[in-house]
């Protein structure tokens, strides 16, 4: 089989129990950067000496059928730098490969900067969406933004520190200048730091310069005022591009603020009648 393997994301003491049996019962790991592996080992004390072999966004596509092939035959332990495989990190593609072979896959769960970020942050927890590392380029970047202008849920972003003030920047543009963030500096290390406030307050404390590891978690869009006819006329748009009315009308009232049972009574009421208006007019 192939495990998957959440390694410490700064903290030694965050290894479990599971991670540290894996590690010296291991035959092969594929990992992310075998010098990184061979300090985790160490630094845990591991006396195992397993064969390791690099697997990385440079050369995961061509191997990902041999591993998973060879994962059928002995178990193949896969652990990233740091955190869970496969978010933001390499993996995705070999337990893909893995699944189209029938090969079984399991995860040693642990440590995650993006679950450890939003249950700092003090924004809302109960939904939240991951947005990995935004686009470099400036007007791939604001396309992005954009895009997610309206997003009700929280999210949660990956950021290099040398791109954090011009991010921030471009998210208070965005996302409104008042809209509530965090960001979250060395996760579990020495010098763990969370700042909080408006994106445009933490876009000038950014401008002084950040070192670390940084995730930055961004409040929800706030329900637009959009009126009753114009909310169902919006649920029978996803209506009619194949989603369920009833999952229409949740994803509706979730942006508007109106009642998503409301909302499904007004749209079922509202197609019926276009539907007899249809079958007169024939």
């Amino acid at each position: 089989m192939i495990i998957l393997a959440a390694t410490p994301i700064g903290n030694l003491g965050d290894a479990s129990a599971r991670l540290v049996a894996a590690l010296e019962a291991a035959t092969v790991i594929a990992a992310e950067d075998t010098r990184t592996a061979q300090r985790l080992l160490q630094a845990l004390g591991v006396g195992n000496r397993p064969r390791l072999v690099a697997l990385h966004d440079h050369n995961e596509r061509e191997r990902a059928a041999e591993l998973a092939a060879s994962a059928a035959e002995t178990d193949l332990l896969v652990l990233s730098d740091a955190g869970m495989p496969t978010v933001s990190d390499p993996g995705y593609r070999l337990v893909a490969e893995a699944v189209a072979q029938g090969v079984t896959v399991t995860a040693i769960p642990g440590p995650s900067a993006v679950v450890t970020a939003l249950a700092v942050s003090g924004l809302p927890t109960d939904r939240f969406t991951f947005e990995g590392f935004p686009p470099r380029k400036p007007g791939e970047r604001r396309t992005a933004f954009g895009a997610l202008a309206n997003e009700p849920r929280t999210m949660v972003f990956f950021e290099a520190p040398s791109r954090l003030a011009d991010t921030l920047g471009a998210m208070a543009a965005a996302f409104g200048a008042d809209r509530p963030a965090a960001v979250c500096r060395e996760l579990t290390k020495l010098h763990e730091e969370v700042r909080r406030g408006t994106l445009a307050e933490l876009a000038a404390w950014a401008e002084g310069g950040v070192r670390g590891e940084i995730v930055v978690v961004v409040g929800g869009a706030a329900p637009r005022e959009v009126g009753a006819d114009e909310a169902v006329a919006h649920v029978l748009r996803l209506v009619a591009d194949g989603i369920r009315l009833k999952e229409a009308a949740a994803e509706v009232a979730a942006a508007t603020g109106h009642s998503s049972r409301e909302l499904y009574q007004a749209a079922l009421t509202a197609r019926d009648t276009r539907s007899e208006g249809v079958r007169g007019s024939n």
